[in-house]
C-alpha cells in the first residue's frame, strides 16, 4: 500500500513540474500566486501572448491541478487551486524560488 502511495504522490510531482517547465506558464502561476481571481484577457495581456496560446496554457495547469476556472460571460477566470495540498504547493514554491534566483543572478 505504502509503495502504491508513493507511485501517486510520484505522478502528481511530475506532472506539477510538467506543467511549470514552460516559461508562459510559469509566469501565469507567478501571476495568480496573488491570490485573486485572472481572466484570460487579462494574463494573455500581461503576458503578451494570444487568447488561444494562454487558453491552451491554463489547460494544462488546470488539468495539472494548479488553478481552477470558472466561467465569467465570454472568459474564465482563473486563481490557484485552493485545494491543492502542502506538499505539491511546496514544489510549486520551489520551483517558483529557482526561477526568481535565475532572475536575479541574470538581471
Amino acid at each position: 500500500m505504502r509503495i502504491r502511495k508513493y507511485e501517486v504522490e510520484h505522478a502528481m510531482i511530475l506532472t506539477i513540474l510538467s506543467a511549470l517547465a514552460e516559461r508562459t506558464r510559469l509566469q501565469a502561476i507567478q501571476i495568480l500566486g496573488d491570490g485573486e481571481e485572472h481572466c484570460v484577457c487579462e494574463l494573455m495581456e500581461r503576458l503578451e501572448v494570444s487568447q488561444s496560446r494562454m487558453s491552451r496554457h491554463m489547460k494544462v495547469l488546470k488539468e495539472a491541478g494548479l488553478v481552477i476556472g470558472r466561467r465569467d460571460a465570454q472568459w474564465v477566470r482563473y486563481r490557484s487551486n485552493p485545494a491543492l495540498a502542502p506538499e505539491y504547493r511546496a514544489v510549486v514554491q520551489a520551483v517558483l524560488a529557482v526561477e526568481h534566483a535565475d532572475e536575479m543572478q541574470f538581471a
